[in-house]
Formats: structure tokens, sequence, C-alpha cells
């Protein structure tokens, strides 16, 4: 039976499948083929990159958790109709091959899809995730705006080298379906290495966001601007400081 290897590296047929498929559903759906932009300052700099290479062998993997039960019950059943009806076994080898081999197919196309289609790009004061071919689904998030980031990884994604960053936002909820990559509170940017140098650079630019005046100082400033703007002025003029004066005299003999 014809399974993806643990490597993440499916067969020729479905590399040359996916790549042809690929082209035609790029055009066709018109995916863009370059990553998201973002408005920079003069001298901005945008850094964009994409899952690494242990998430297609951590997809597959999982895939191999399923894919080897299905392929193991289709051999058994061929093994014993050949020794039951061996001329019927012999008419049916074709097609048992095929449920092999289309899931190795289908599988790394799915995969490759998924990845290809995924993008991370941030800048100074935002990062923006991307996802999706059928429909795309792309979201900002502003560094000033960001609560909390945190790194997920299980023990597999620790085995390929792999782990997820999640940025929370204010007002963030739960977690969508499935681990969705993209929810209106929060962001996941999936099968990444270097996990912890990706969290500590975004609470960076988080706090240089805040001490630029871009976050919760802004609002801290803006609340001392307006109580100093609201304390009244007194202006010392000629008439009263004679009113002043007169009281003076006056409390001076009543003494």
């Amino acid at each position: 039976m014809n399974a993806p290897r643990p490597d993440g590296l499916p067969s020729r047929v479905a590399q040359t499948t996916y790549r042809g498929i690929w082209v035609i559903l790029r055009d066709w759906l018109r995916v863009p083929q370059h990553p998201p932009s973002l408005p920079l300052p003069p001298g901005g700099v945008l850094d964009s990159f994409r899952p690494a290479e242990g998430y297609l062998r951590y997809l597959t993997f999982q895939f191999l958790l399923v894919v080897f039960f299905l392929n193991g019950a289709i051999l058994a059943t061929w093994i014993v109709l050949v020794i039951a009806e061996p001329l019927l076994g012999l008419i049916l080898a074709i097609p048992a091959l095929l449920l092999a081999l289309v899931p190795d197919v289908l599988f790394y196309i799915g995969i490759r899809l998924r990845i290809d289609t995924m993008w991370y790009v941030m800048s100074d004061r935002s990062i923006r995730l991307r996802r999706g071919i059928w429909i795309m689904q792309e979201v900002t998030i502003t560094f000033e705006n960001i609560q909390n980031v945190s790194v997920a990884q299980g023990p597999v994604q620790r085995y390929f080298g792999i782990a997820d960053v999640t940025i929370q936002t204010a007002g963030g909820g739960g977690m969508g379906a499935h681990g969705a990559a993209i929810g209106g509170h929060h962001g996941i940017i999936e099968g990444i290495n270097h996990a912890d140098r990706l969290r500590d650079l975004i609470l960076a630019k988080v706090k240089a966001s805040r001490h630029a005046g871009l976050g919760d100082e802004r609002d801290h400033h803006r609340s001392a601007t307006e109580h100093a703007s609201s304390v009244p002025t007194v202006t010392w003029t000629e008439e009263r400081l004679a009113v002043l004066r007169e009281i003076r005299d006056i409390a001076g003999s009543l003494g």
C-alpha cells in the first residue's frame, strides 16, 4: 500500500499532480502569489514569513494516523479476498491499489494548498495573517492592542521542531472551532520554528509601540493634559490687587 512517508515527502505522482492542480486553482481563483502588504512609514521594514518545513512533516504524521488504519483495512480485506476467491482478488487488485494511492495524492494536495496559502507579515506597527484559497481569510492585529502572546507546543510538535504562537487582543474570547488560525480577537501563527524568539520579538514591538505613545501611555498622557487644561488660571489685574490691599488694611486696623 502506498501511504505518505513520515518524513513528509510524498510520491512523485502526488507532487506532479499537485503542481498541475495548484497552477489551475491559483489562476482560476486568482490566489495572490505574493504576501499581503502593510502600510509602512518612511524607512520602515516589512518582514514576511511562512510555516516552517517541519509543519509539513507534522501534518503528514497526523494524516498517517488515519491512513494507516484505512490502508491496513483495505490490505487485509484484499488478502482475505485473494485467499477465498483468487480470481476476484486479482480483478480487484487495481481498485485496491487506487484506494491506497488516491488518499496519498489528495493528502499532499490538501496540506500543500493549506501551507502555500498561509502568510505572516509583520511591520513595526502591526502583524497581518492570511490563509485560505476558496475563502481567503485575512486579519490585521496592531501591536498597541495586543494583551498577551503565548507559545503552544505539544509533544508531536516538539518532535518536529515547531510550535504555535497565539496572539490575544483586548476583549479576546476563546479559540475558534478546531483551533482556527484566525479569529475576531486572536490570531494563531501556526507551524513556526523558533517560536520563543518570535514571541519575544512581538512583545518587544508591543512595548516599543506603547513607549512611542501608540498604546496605553497615549491615553494616560491625554488624560493628564485634559486634567491640566480643566484647572482655571487666575490673572492678577490691578483691580484685584487693590481689593487685596484694602482687605489687608482693614484686617490691620482690627488688630
